[in-house]
């Protein structure tokens, strides 16, 4: 076990060395910093100036070096259109993405899981007809239609949701949370259902196949064979097996949740990541593009591996030194 977890932290290294190098290239490829920091106006001298502050004169290899040192340390320069670490501003509006994903993960893993059970359970109810044509909505529609569907619906035409901000929040050290108030809730309600949404189809239609494949098993129906109630032969059996892939899926659908909220965070204007990162594209603000980069791809890493780490506790089965000696 030792031996597999060294060899997923090898990996995660190059992972993320390469994806470093190719948010460095950012720098070298996407506008001179320095031109933007200082305007067009500039004099020669203030550019040489600056570039020997900002170590820009040194070759690629040293930069590239302290690039990779600052990275490892939570720094990645100087916002170029505010002026402000980019530390900073990925600090104050990485808990509204991180809360905006972690109740649409909650809603889509919970509503998914258990509409899954049902429709392979009773396929014929009208429950599990009304879910499996839903869930055709669920994964045809962009998420940004479905944004405004539920804001002209919800917040326009009944008024029941605000269709924008993150509401009331309190701060808990540094940390800002808005799901310690009602009004958070009440803000975050239409965003996390539109974000949830998709994954919340594909979970509940994975489920349903894995489930109904499952159930045609041998070892189910030696298990029913030997007078074993359906409660234990659907929960602790079948859906025990079925959750494997279903883990793999729920766990990169929960790293994509983050990295792909831009859209639906622009729609409702929720103050997380991705609307700085819309806002970094837009003003070629290159630091917070590549922060952005970073630190998605280490959001996917720590997911992917604590997914591995899972399959064993779901299915010993699948323990490396057991397929290593098959």
């Amino acid at each position: 076990m030792l031996s597999f977890i060294f060899q997923r932290l090898i990996q995660a290294v190059v992972v993320m060395t390469t994806v470093s190098f190719i948010a460095f290239m950012l720098f070298q490829y996407v506008g001179d910093p320095v031109v933007f920091l200082l305007g067009q106006d500039a004099t020669p001298q203030q550019i040489s100036e600056l570039r020997k502050q900002l170590g820009l004169d040194q070759p690629f290899v040293v930069q590239f070096i302290r690039f990779i040192q600052n990275a490892a340390h939570g720094e990645f320069g100087l916002s170029l259109r505010q002026g402000a670490k980019v530390s900073r501003l990925i600090a104050e509006r990485f808990p509204a993405t991180l809360e905006l994903a972690l109740v649409a993960a909650l809603i889509s893993l919970t509503a998914g899981v258990v509409l899954g059970v049902i429709c392979a359970l009773r396929p014929r109810h009208i429950l599990s007809k009304f879910a499996m044509a839903s869930s055709l909505f669920g994964v045809s529609l962009p998420s940004f239609l479905v944004g405004i569907l539920l804001i002209y619906i919800f917040a326009v035409t009944f008024g029941w949701f605000p269709s924008f901000g993150r509401g009331e929040v309190v701060m808990l050290g540094g940390w800002s949370t808005g799901l310690l108030t009602a009004r958070g809730w009440h803000h975050i309600a239409l965003p996390a259902l539109t974000l949830a949404l998709f994954q919340l189809a594909l979970i509940m239609r994975l489920v349903r196949a894995e489930m109904l494949e499952v159930l045609r098993t041998d070892y189910i129906k030696f298990a029913r064979a030997r007078g074993l109630s359906n409660r234990s032969i659907h929960f602790g059996h079948a859906l025990r097996n079925t959750l494997v892939p279903v883990i793999t899926v729920a766990g990169l659908q929960i790293g994509s949740l983050i990295a792909f909220a831009i859209i639906t965070e622009t729609v409702f204007q929720w103050p997380g990541m991705g609307l700085l990162f819309i806002e970094a594209v837009t003003f070629a603000d290159v630091p917070i593009m590549a922060a952005y980069l970073c630190l998605i791809a280490a959001i996917f890493v720590t997911i992917n591996f604590t997914v591995d780490l899972l399959y064993y506790a779901v299915d010993p089965r699948l323990h490396p030194t057991r397929s290593s000696s098959h």
